[in-house]
C-alpha cells in the first residue's frame, strides 16, 4: 500500500511540474511572440495529455503493478484538484467541453500507467 502511495505522490508531482513548467514557457511565448489566443485551447490541451500520460509512466513504473489504476488515480486527482480550484476559486461547475477534456486526461494517464507498469523491469516480492 505504501508503495502505491509513493507511485501516485510520483506521478502527481510530476504532473503538476510539467504542466508548471509548461504554463511558464506559454506565458512568456505569449507575450514575446505572435503567438495568438486562438491557438493557445488546443496547446493547452495537448500540454495536459501529454504531461498526464507522462505522470502516468512514472506512476506505474514506480507502482509496478496495476498501471490502468495508478493512472487512473493520477487522472482522477488531477481531475478533482481541478475542479476544487474551479468551484471554489470560480464559483462555476465544469462545462461538457471541459468533462471531455478530463476524460481524455484520464484515458491518457491509464494508458501511461498502463506503459509504466511495462517499462517498470521485472517485479519484487515486495510489490505483491
Amino acid at each position: 500500500m505504501r508503495n502505491q502511495l509513493t507511485a501516485l505522490a510520483y506521478g502527481w508531482v510530476t504532473v503538476f511540474s510539467l504542466i508548471f513548467a509548461s504554463s511558464l514557457i506559454v506565458a512568456l511565448l505569449l507575450r514575446f511572440t505572435s503567438f495568438n489566443e486562438p491557438a493557445l485551447g488546443w496547446t493547452t490541451l495537448g500540454i495536459g495529455i501529454v504531461s498526464l500520460f507522462i505522470g502516468g509512466i512514472f506512476a506505474g513504473a514506480k507502482g509496478k503493478m496495476k498501471g490502468w489504476l495508478m493512472g487512473a488515480a493520477v487522472g482522477l486527482g488531477f481531475t478533482s484538484l481541478s475542479f476544487l480550484i474551479q468551484y471554489l476559486g470560480l464559483s462555476t461547475t465544469f462545462s461538457g467541453e471541459q468533462a471531455l477534456y478530463h476524460l481524455f486526461y484520464l484515458l491518457a494517464a491509464m494508458l501511461g500507467g498502463i506503459i509504466g507498469v511495462n517499462t517498470a523491469g521485472p517485479r519484487t516480492n515486495e510489490s505483491y
